[in-house]
């Protein structure tokens, strides 16, 4: 390979590469825009495990659909302690669980829920998916199946279906 055909070569993958940055940006913002009609506040402050991947996936996929992400990296036992106190059901409970305004989001909720939710603002504590379920944002692998997605009640129960994507 000749020298002019090697600076060819990473000019076009200097460009490609600055193409796609530039890209995630434009969608950022532009999710950002979308996030201001719904809430106020676009913080979400995501409470996990100091050694969960992904959760920091999660947490990425959060700041890619425009919320301005807190990442609190604790041990286990902080994080169980952090979904006692926020009334996280049991049954319904994920590696990692999010604050967005009043709302508690359990898992690797997708954003179309987070929206459904921050437009209608129900009177309940918040949604959550338990496990960890393959395609989820945050999760790698093929979707496997319908994601469910349920109520937190104010009182820390399972409310039963908010939606199923």
């Amino acid at each position: 390979m000749t020298k002019k055909t090697l600076t060819i070569l990473v000019a076009l993958i200097v460009v490609v590469i600055g193409t796609f940055i530039w890209n995630i940006n434009a969608k950022t913002g532009e999710n950002r825009l979308k996030l201001a009609t719904l809430t106020k506040d676009n913080q979400a402050i995501v409470v996990a495990s100091s050694t969960c991947g992904c959760c920091k996936l999660y947490a990425q996929y959060l700041g890619q659909q425009g919320f301005d992400v807190d990442l609190q990296q604790e041990t286990i036992e902080k994080v169980s302690a952090f979904k006692d106190e926020n009334k996280v059901p049991e049954s319904l409970r994920s590696c990692h669980t999010t604050r967005i305004g009043n709302y508690i989001v359990e898992g690797h909720i997708p954003m179309e829920a987070i929206e459904k939710l921050l437009k209608e603002k129900p009177n309940i504590r918040g949604i959550g998916m338990a496990g960890m379920p393959s395609g989820s944002p945050g999760m790698p692998g093929p979707k496997a199946g319908p994601f469910v997605i349920d109520i937190i009640t104010n009182d820390g129960k399972d409310g039963g279906l908010f939606m199923q994507i």
